[in-house]
């Protein structure tokens, strides 16, 4: 199935019930006066964050969300019931934007936090509440206020402290199944990988980090190439990104060298933020090379690189050098602190009770 991680919606909340007009008429009262009650007020829309959903998937069949409307007042001061709310549940790390404008309505990325995206319209006032010394039967009511409609950007980002990228076949779905329980797809031709799988990796009791693994990057991803434009916004919220390299491909023409030369240069093309984030390099499947040749190679390929930040050797097939890889990334994620939260701007609208 194709991961889904954009919808367009629209969403109505529930119009405000009407104010009634209503004379009291009973039984040896004969001046009883008005008593039309309130109109109930519309039900409101909110999204809320649920964890187990990973894509975007309902949206594509269901576009339209309509939140009940407020009932209307009725004599002897009775209030029409008030619309019921409606409840949508997205997948955590959805971001909510208003279709017209562009503008961030939320950024749901904790399990349970609610953002109102369409509120209610208020109820109408009965006749009740007109009646005065100079107007002893008022006719006057108020209509209940029409329930805020809006259409909304529904876009997903998944939430991971590490982001794994590199060409297809790379190693990326077998090195997530070494280091964490995910069991992404393996299998010997490109694009195994159709959408982000995500893995906890526990380093002991209490110390642990999420890592995401995205479908492999071809040059031209930042413009739409093979699947890189859908998946390398997930990127955007990972602390710190995992590059893994083929240090022994099949095809004897390839070039190491320019491969990772390709992943840098998407990186940067899509975006500054994402080029310039903290990258490790990690040579995978160095027990195809001779043992005896290992330390030479990889270090001839480290200066080929230039590169002069973190990297590892590792066989992500048999798990050697894992285990002390995510340690030294553990300790990284420690030393960078906790995530930054969402921007304040982004906080209007949200219902944490």
């Amino acid at each position: 199935m194709k991961f889904v991680d954009e919808a367009t919606v629209h969403v109505q909340a529930g119009d405000g019930g009407n104010g009634a007009l209503s004379f009291r008429r009973e039984k040896f009262v004969p001046r009883g006066g008005p008593d039309g009650g309130d109109g109930g007020a519309g039900g409101s829309i909110y999204f809320e964050a649920k964890s187990g959903l990973n894509t975007l998937a309902d949206f594509r069949y269901t576009r339209q969300f309509r939140a009940a409307n407020g009932g209307g007042g009725s004599g002897r001061q009775r209030s029409g019931r008030n619309g019921a709310d409606l409840v949508v549940a997205v997948p955590i790390g959805t971001l909510v934007r208003d279709h017209e404008t562009g503008d961030l309505l939320g950024d749901l990325t904790r399990n349970g936090a609610r953002l109102l995206v369409a509120k209610g319209g208020r109820g109408g006032l009965g006749n009740t509440h007109f009646k005065s010394s100079t107007n002893r039967a008022p006719r006057r009511t108020i209509p209940g206020a029409p329930g805020e409609g809006r259409t909304l950007f529904l876009e997903l980002q998944v939430l991971a402290d590490v982001g794994l990228v590199g060409l297809p076949n790379a190693g990326k779905s077998t090195f997530l199944r070494a280091v964490s329980e995910a069991r992404p797809k393996v299998a010997d031709y490109p694009f195994t990988t159709l959408h982000p799988e995500l893995g906890v990796v526990t380093v002991e009791r209490h110390r642990s980090f999420v890592i995401a693994d995205i479908p492999g990057l071809i040059a031209g991803a930042h413009e739409g190439a093979g699947l890189g434009i859908q998946f390398l916004r997930h990127l955007a919220r990972t602390r710190l990104l995992l590059h893994l390299i083929d240090v022994a491909p099949l095809d004897p023409r390839a070039d190491v060298v320019e491969d990772v030369r390709v992943i840098e240069e998407e990186l940067r093309l899509f975006d500054g933020d994402l080029g310039s984030k903290e990258r490790w390099l990690v040579f995978n499947k160095v027990d195809l090379w001779p043992e005896a040749e290992r330390p030479a190679r990889l270090e001839a390929l480290r200066e080929a690189l230039d590169w002069t930040g973190p990297y590892a050797a590792v066989s992500a097939i048999k798990g050697s050098g894992c285990t002390e890889l995510i340690g030294r990334l553990m300790q990284r994620l420690e030393a960078l602190g906790p995530a930054a939260p969402p921007p304040a701007e982004t906080r209007e609208g949200y219902d944490d009770a």
